[in-house]
Order: structure tokens, then sequence, then C-alpha cells
């Protein structure tokens, strides 16, 4: 299984959010939906990095590295 760690960009919010999924595109569009949460209340989140990992630890690791 292929994992992506992903950076988003909202112009409404002017903010990133950084994460890591098995599958970004339906990742998106639960993040444009949600009501709650860091990325809630807007719904015009979108891709603008990606790097693939062959596993989830990989990613997750990449992800705390981005974030920190």
């Amino acid at each position: 299984m292929n994992f992506i760690v992903y950076i988003l960009f909202s112009e409404s919010k002017n903010k990133f959010y950084i994460g890591f999924t098995s599958n970004l595109e339906e990742r998106l569009i639960r993040h444009n939906q949600k009501s709650k949460g860091f990325t809630g209340n807007v719904n015009d989140w979108r891709v603008v990095y990606t790097e693939n990992y062959e596993t989830k630890e990989l990613a997750h690791k990449r992800e705390l590295q981005i974030k920190s």
C-alpha cells in the first residue's frame, strides 16, 4: 500500500494543513465536508504538495518532520 504525505492550503483561512493518508482524493473530500476541527467550516482546501511513501510509519515520520 502507498501512503501520501500532503499539504493543503485554504484561501479563506489563509492556512496550511499537513497530513498523510492512503487515499488522497477521499481524504480531501472529507476535509472539505467537515464542520469541526482545524479544517472545518470551510470547503476550499486544495492540495499544494505531496510526497509518496511505501509504509505508514515512514509517512507519519515525514508528516511530523514537516510539522516541526
